[in-house]
């Protein structure tokens, strides 16, 4: 790849980088509005009102919506027939001190046990990527998470005892949200992910964190599931910001595989109110189609 295709390329994914930390995907800023204008609690109202407003000023200012903007995690479905295959890891890595120097992104990274900061969001393992090979494709599906401090710290991930079931992945889930959601910022996008083991519970979970709200399990009993816990969540009424309000959650996804039968995994991942999730599909030729911001994109 020539230094002008690679620039090219660098700076769609600092761009993509850029508007993930500046604006909302278009289901979180929805929603988030929704149910501010359901809020009755006067505390909430003021909450909200906050929320909005800061979500405002970001757009205006360029500046990104919150001062912690997270762990940069990428999540690459890859085309076989993608030309730049090759080129995908350096260029998310220039991508991250660009967005860091330019937007400016807060530096986050610290090596591991060291607590050295890099200053550019870029070091040993970081940005986190992830790839999975698309056959037959001639796209990169880029998605990003800004994984936040706050929102992190409810993530849990457990196995279960089989006996256990539907109430004890319940129970798991509502001990979490209770102990912790506070830390993360509520209202909470609510990832969660049932499998075998600790490992592939909690990468489901980031997995459906990812989903876009509203959108539901395409197993009748998982989508079932999903309504259950969120309606369960939001008579908690910790939201907005632990105030206390009418929800708890602004949705929640479950991502779900075949499991051992002497086993039931679970793992959560939290999102915030401001939960920063966006997701571009590049072509082969570079062009490109932001998918998680059109309102940005198309006025």
């Amino acid at each position: 790849m020539n230094r002008i295709i690679k620039d090219k390329f660098v700076n769609i994914v600092a761009d993509m980088t850029s508007m993930t930390g500046i604006y909302l995907p278009d289901d979180v800023e929805k929603k988030l509005r929704e149910l501010a204008a359901e809020e009755t609690k006067p505390e909430a109202v003021t909450m909200y009102e906050c929320m909005i407003r800061d979500i405002e000023m970001a757009a205006e200012l360029g500046r990104p919506l919150c001062q912690d903007t997270g762990a940069l995690q990428f999540f690459a479905d890859v085309g076989t027939g993608f030309p730049y295959m090759d080129a995908i890891e350096s260029v998310i890595h220039e991508a991250a001190i660009k967005a860091t120097r330019e937007i400016p992104l807060r530096p986050n990274v610290v090596e591991p046990l060291g607590e050295y900061n890099t200053g550019n969001n870029e070091g040993y393992g970081a940005p986190y990527i992830q790839y999975r090979l698309d056959p037959g494709s001639s796209d990169l599906r880029l998605r990003l998470y800004m994984a936040g401090g706050g929102s992190s710290l409810p993530g849990r991930s457990k196995v279960l005892m089989p006996l256990e079931g539907i109430e004890g992945i319940k129970r798991f889930v509502y001990e979490t949200v209770v102990e912790w959601g506070t830390n993360a910022c509520p209202p909470l996008q609510l990832g969660i992910g049932l499998g075998t083991c600790a490992e592939t519970s909690a990468l489901l979970s980031k997995m459906a964190l990812l989903r876009p709200l509203g959108t539901h399990s395409s197993f009748p009993k998982v989508a079932k599931l999903e309504e259950e816990i969120q309606r369960e969540l939001d008579s908690i009424g910790i939201a907005p910001l632990g105030f206390g309000g009418s929800h708890t959650v602004m949705g929640v996804n479950i991502e779900a595989a075949g499991h051992h039968p002497a086993t039931i995994g679970v793992g959560i991942t939290t999102g915030c109110w401001a939960t920063r999730r966006g997701e571009i599909v590049i072509h082969d030729d570079l062009s490109y189609d932001v998918i998680s911001h059109k309102r940005v994109f198309e006025g």
